[in-house]
């Protein structure tokens, strides 16, 4: 006799409209295979949902079983991509992306990345101020208070949400708005996707700015220096100047290079960098070219974190360019992005929004020997910045570091807040792999 599990999941494959993968199956271990090569998971299930209906379904197939339930996204992400014996809700076909030209909003498919986002609201001469390379996703970028290129002009991508469409841990369909469940709403402005499953949002677009970029390359010796004129630039500069400096791997130590951007024209943006050219430097970069310096150049396996600075004296400066010697890896860097501009004047208040700059250590690397070096690479980058940082953080720029992140990168009075608002949307925790908050 067909047990029960046998009997729900035949349903289940009859029921949806994507596809249902399961172990054994012809495409479940390409379904469950994620970009980062240190997750190597076995979801009992996986349910590649077609569209909002499917993921009722799937939510309502976990219940009945008693599954727990792990959410996948369109990007990359460290926590919550994947768990053993679970059911996995799979997002990636949901990546519809409708633009409202008269309206400036688009309506975004929860697996959708930032990519495609740009590639349809572009024709338009619109855009959304998300994320920082084409593969990440935006749902969770959006909903986890993550940065984006144009945040110091125009505010982080949080601000910008309109409306959600989410399915409930009871596989209701609701929606949060403004005027519509508006804790709920509130909630989603940072608070990650810890309270159902988003399967669709909708974004504030603004028009699309002429975004000018460079990428200015010095020799280690002289990186220090080319971080302290960087600061100067910025913190003089109007809030459409942005960008971050790196220090990229390179021979005989890592290479430093000042990324500028700026919302406007050429000229400005040439003006504006006049202090970074200024100094001795081996290379120029602009335009697409310069952007790409910001986006990991690949590997299998990855890791990364980020600590929010309240500010970033010389000695500071020193600290970041000590830590900056010892990239483990070829493909890892070390990042500083300034916030400040429009970030601080957001509408919906984030935990991050005072601090003035971020560190965000990368590690990215082939070979699973280098496991232990990189991780603690990352580590020891964000203990060595300790004396400048808060605890606030981008939920979307943290992996799986343990609950006591997640409550301080959130702040107490915030998560008090968030823990009501999951007793009452999912009051058995039912989502929980991701930067969990718990009811309270």
């Amino acid at each position: 006799m067909a047990s029960k599990a046998h009997i729900a999941l035949a349903a289940l494959r009859a029921e949806l409209a994507g596809e249902v993968f399961a172990p054994g199956d012809p495409g479940y271990d390409g379904a469950r295979a994620v970009p980062n090569a240190r997750t190597d998971r076995r979801p009992a299930v996986i349910a590649r949902c077609a569209h909002g209906t499917d993921v009722v379904r799937a939510v309502r197939f976990a219940r009945e079983l008693d599954l727990h339930i792990a959410v996948r996204g369109g990007g990359l992400g460290l926590a919550g991509t994947s768990v053993d014996g679970a059911l996995e809700v799979d997002l990636r076909r949901l990546h519809e992306v409708t633009v409202d030209p008269a309206a400036e909003a688009a309506r975004v498919g929860g697996g959708t990345t930032v990519g495609r986002l740009d590639r349809a609201t572009l024709p338009y001469g619109l855009a959304a101020t998300v994320g920082r390379a084409p593969g990440v996703g935006v749902a969770g970028c959006v909903l986890g208070g993550g940065t984006g290129p144009l945040d110091r002009a125009v505010g982080p991508a949080a601000d910008h949400l309109v409306g959600v469409e989410l399915v409930t841990a009871d596989a209701e369909r609701v929606h949060a708005s403004a005027d519509e469940n508006p804790e709920l709403f509130r909630a989603l402005h940072g608070g990650g996707g810890n309270f159902g499953v988003a399967t669709a949002l909708t974004l504030a677009l603004h028009e699309l700015p002429r975004l000018a970029a460079l990428a200015v390359l010095y020799r280690p010796e002289s990186g220090p220096a080319a971080v302290r004129a960087f600061r100067e630039v910025v913190g003089a500069g109007p809030d459409e100047a942005g960008g971050a400096v790196l220090y990229l791997s390179g021979r005989p130590a890592p290479r430093c290079a000042a990324l500028v951007t700026y919302a406007g024209g050429e000229a400005e943006l040439r003006a504006l960098a006049g202090p970074l050219t200024a100094l001795p430097h081996e290379a120029e970069v602009g335009g697409a070219r310069a952007l790409g310096l910001l986006y990991p150049p690949g590997g299998t396996r990855a890791h990364w974190s980020a600590r929010c600075l309240t500010g970033l004296p010389d000695a500071a400066v020193d600290a970041v360019r000590a830590l900056a010697a010892d990239l483990p890896t070829p493909g890892s860097r070390l990042v500083l992005l300034p916030l400040g501009g429009a970030v601080a004047a957001a509408g919906h208040p984030l935990p991050y929004q005072r601090a003035a700059w971020i560190v965000h250590p990368f590690a990215c690397w082939a070979d699973p020997a280098d496991d232990e070096r990189a991780l603690a690479w990352v580590r020891d980058a964000c203990a060595g910045v300790r004396p400048w940082s808060t605890d606030a953080v981008p939920l979307t720029l943290v992996g799986d570091e343990g609950p006591e992140r997640v409550r301080a990168g959130l702040g107490e009075g915030n998560l008090l807040r968030l823990e009501k608002v999951k007793r009452r949307y999912d009051p058995d925790n039912v989502f929980r792999f991701n930067h969990n908050i718990r009811p309270l």
